[in-house]
């Protein structure tokens, strides 16, 4: 049995190498269909891990992962396992689901009519429909920073980071057509078009990938709690368009025990005073930045939860790897500055962005104990454009 697995895993990946190498969409459809019918979301997911494990690069994985939709696309055998929960009202999955019927709404009634004739009125009315479709970023940020993370604890990491990785491609594409449509000196109609017509063809690739590949996985492999912290880091990162109307609460909320009066509580001791847990958790998500600590092994051990963040931090990713917090495109980065801090040649790192009307000033410090050993990296982030923008002085005295 294992070498017949192993034999139809072959298959596939040499169909998608075929791809790789120019052979034409049509063709390979052919093969697939002659060669297998149906495919499992399984056998999808340990294709591509397979391809990455023998050194395909992530980002030529990517460029494949539109024709992996479009050649399987009707062909996956297990959609079924998905259903019981995007049938739940409000559930997660059922979330994601019906956010993808919403973008293609958006897709059929807002943006496909407009393409073809670029007039003064089909600018205006693609430039609001595009506008709309920017929200799909709050769509792939839940499932970036909500549902991966149950599958890379669970060692399912190839999906994510090529997945990952084209959820970015989408967003530079709908931003590029934006800056495109709103320019006065914009490209050629014909050029526009094309851009316009990629980007929808790839929205809708990714559709095709998350309703048949990654909602049966994710019903495979989540845990109730996996879903239970995805549903309470939803609201923070927001939603396509609007909020769903029904709220999933799988769990009720126990009252927290009341504190034993007999048992101590264990100050926190510093080299300067100690001071009690829940003073500690105060005083931390009161400063006036978001900070977050990853261990000397690279895992997301903690971060404040101050009431502005700047950036999202659900739950989720605590006791995440830091290379899978972020897209593959800035991985190398984020590896550089990290080593560069265990081999002790830098201490601080310091980066700053226009960010939603902030000026956000982004700065990594190396943590070494009073012997210097790397203990982890800590990540500080404040909107200093207030401070910049003080002018004059105000003291004590003067109140």
């Amino acid at each position: 049995m294992s070498e017949l697995i192993n034999n139809r895993q072959e298959q596939l990946k040499a169909i998608i190498k075929q791809i790789h190498n120019g052979l034409p969409l049509d063709q390979a459809k052919s093969i697939f269909k002659e060669q297998f019918g149906t495919v499992t979301t399984e056998e999808i997911t340990s294709m591509e891990h397979s391809l990455i494990e023998e050194g395909m690069d992530i980002a030529e994985v990517q460029k494949l992962c539109d024709v992996h939709a479009a050649v399987f696309d009707g062909a996956i055998s297990d959609i079924h396992k998905a259903q019981d929960i995007t049938d739940i009202p409000g559930h997660p999955a059922q979330v994601l689901r019906e956010e993808n019927d919403q973008i293609q709404t958006v897709l059929e009634v807002e943006i496909k009519p407009y393409l073809d004739k670029l007039d003064k009125t089909s600018i205006l009315m693609l430039s609001i429909g595009f506008e709309r479709l920017s929200e799909i970023n709050n769509h792939y940020t839940r499932k970036e920073n909500l549902f991966f993370p149950g599958l890379e604890k669970r060692g399912v990491t190839s999906i994510p980071k090529v997945m990952w990785g084209v959820d970015n491609e989408i967003r530079l594409a709908i931003k590029n057509v934006l800056s495109q449509l709103r320019s006065t000196q914009r490209i050629d109609d014909n050029e526009l078009q094309l851009l316009m017509k990629s980007t929808v063809s790839r929205v809708e690739d990714m559709i095709v990938k998350e309703n048949n590949i990654l909602l049966p996985l994710l019903s495979d492999t989540l845990s109730l709690y996996d879903w239970i912290l995805a549903d309470e880091g939803s609201e923070e990162i927001g939603y396509f368009l609007e909020k769903p109307s029904t709220s999933w609460k799988q769990i009720s909320v126990k009252p927290v025990p009341e504190q034993d009066t007999n048992t101590e509580i264990q100050s926190v001791q510093f080299d300067a005073g100690e001071l009690l847990p829940q003073e500690l958790n105060a005083i931390l998500n009161t400063v006036p930045f978001d900070m977050t600590f990853i261990d000397k092994d690279g895992h997301v051990k903690y971060f404040t939860q101050g009431k502005e963040r700047i950036f999202d931090r659900p739950k989720t990713i605590l006791g995440r790897h830091v290379n899978m917090c972020h897209p593959p495109q800035s991985v190398h980065i984020v590896d550089a500055i990290v080593n560069s801090f265990k081999d002790g040649s830098k201490d601080q790192e310091d980066f700053w962005i226009d960010f939603h009307k902030m000026f956000v000033h982004i700065r990594y410090y190396a943590i070494r104990d009073k012997n210097g050993e790397y203990l982890g990296t800590l990540e500080v982030t404040q909107d200093v454009k207030p401070i910049r923008e003080l002018q004059g002085e105000k003291r004590l005295m003067d109140q």
